[in-house]
């Protein structure tokens, strides 16, 4: 009886959340016409674009954090140093199997304006995991892009800038800027659209967090990822020239 109701439960969210792999690039193109992007001029202090560091530099870190038994930030259980040992496998995966989208490609390549994008993040999140490597994917597609990952348990006052919701420190957050001023041209994160808002209905379900987690990863693998391909270009080419 307990398995028929598992089931019962992962049927239900397979339907909410769809097929999201079958998305074609015409409906890439339709994400540019439609989603609506608002800068805030907010600009990102200095500081924490030099504290920041590249995508091989944050792996090299959680690699000797792992060598040493531990993982980022100040919960270091067992089953979060175990978590890091599984994104870091999923992150190695995702840059060799990743394949970017024609339309992605295109966007992309569009930019000429020079982007920062800045990501809070840490080792033991499995969204990070399995989105930052696609974000660095297309990252390395562009040279005017310079991507630059941050500790989100080490960096509070930006993260609380920030909040899903007005309320969550969720991560990973993107925040794109001009790399000239520092000015915030748009933010991602922590989930794609179409996931976060399942993840928002299964929380509200009050769905016990193993089934919400088992979920995710269902998603993410059926997903194969493609909306955060689209989403990242989309908001990134809104800004590909500067506006004089």
């Amino acid at each position: 009886m307990l398995q028929l109701g598992k089931t019962k439960i992962r049927r239900n969210v397979r339907e909410r959340t769809g097929n999201p792999a079958g998305v074609s690039d015409i409906c890439f193109r339709k994400i540019l016409n439609i989603m609506e992007v608002s800068s805030t001029g907010r600009k990102v202090d200095p500081v924490y674009l030099e504290k920041a560091v590249s995508y091989e530099a944050y792996k090299l870190m959680v690699d000797e954090l792992l060598a040493q038994g531990r993982t980022t930030g100040p919960n270091q259980s067992g089953d979060f140093i175990h978590y890091t040992q599984l994104n870091m496998q999923r992150m190695h995966r995702l840059e060799k199997t990743t394949e970017v989208l024609p339309a992605v490609k295109e966007a992309i390549a569009s930019i000429r304006r020079p982007q920062t994008w800045l990501v809070l993040t840490e080792a033991w999140c499995g969204d990070a995991a399995q989105s930052v490597p696609v974000i660095y994917t297309l990252a390395q597609l562009n040279p005017l892009i310079d991507l630059r990952l941050l500790l989100r348990d080490e960096n509070l006052e930006l993260m609380d800038q920030y909040l899903t919701n007005g309320t969550s420190r969720s991560i990973p957050k993107l925040i794109g800027l001009d790399t000239a001023t520092r000015e915030e041209l748009f933010t991602w994160g922590p989930r794609p659209a179409a996931l976060q808002e399942s993840f928002m209905g299964m929380r509200s379900e009050g769905l016990p967090y193993d089934v919400i987690k088992e979920e995710l990863q269902r998603w993410y693998n059926k997903d194969k990822t493609v909306a955060v391909q689209q989403e990242m270009a989309a908001l990134a080419a809104r800004y590909a020239v500067k506006v004089s």
